[in-house]
């Protein structure tokens, strides 16, 4: 039971990557070289900002808000930014089109942060003998996640690769990408506020 139990959380984690790559035509335009690379340029994104963060922000043993942490952990958030625009503008790409590109980036992007943050967890916890929600819910977050990644991509593919774009779209799209690179903050920010209304 337990193994079915962690097969069923893992399918739910990693199966709309499979399922997304194979009912798009990112399947026929054969751009899973693409996807690695942009899951490869990901996983080092992830260790700069792992380093910048144990570097740059300081452990509080209380909950306190502090606008400085909360700025610099914003500022951090945008080696994702940095990350994707390597991924997108210049990683050596076969011959698929914009549409693609952007596409093939995202689901490397999304399918390396599942790796990376979901399954050492599914593996340890999944297989225990007591049930739980958590692990279902980690997979509703992992196909969260998904959408995401696709869309921060697209964001990016926006910004960085097409020449025409409507000028009155650009402000909203810079917009969109600060507000995705720091969400983290912003979740923090917001999680304060609710603990001291709370009490």
């Amino acid at each position: 039971m337990t193994m079915f139990h962690f097969f069923n959380c893992a399918i739910l984690t990693f199966g709309p990557h499979a399922v997304y790559y194979s009912a798009t035509p990112l399947s026929e335009y054969d751009t899973l070289g693409t996807s690695i690379k942009a899951a490869l340029v990901y996983l080092g994104t992830a260790l700069v900002k792992l380093v910048c963060l144990a570097t740059f922000l300081k452990v509080s043993d209380n909950e306190a808000f502090d606008p400085y942490q909360e700025l610099l952990k914003a500022l951090i958030g945008f080696i994702d930014v940095a990350g994707l625009y390597f991924a997108l503008t210049q990683l050596t790409h076969r011959n698929i089109s914009q549409n693609h590109k952007f596409q093939a980036v995202g689901l490397g992007w999304a399918f390396a942060d599942s790796v990376l943050h979901k399954l050492a967890p599914l593996w340890v916890g999944a297989r225990g003998l007591e049930f739980t929600w958590d692990y279902i819910l980690q997979g509703l977050e992992a196909n969260a996640n998904l959408v995401l990644s696709i869309s921060l991509a697209a964001l990016g593919s926006l910004m960085w690769l097409r020449k025409n774009k409507p000028k009155t779209l650009i402000p909203i799209i810079y917009l969109c990408a600060g507000i995705v690179a720091t969400m983290p903050s912003i979740t923090s920010i917001m999680h304060t506020v609710f603990v001291l209304h709370s009490h």
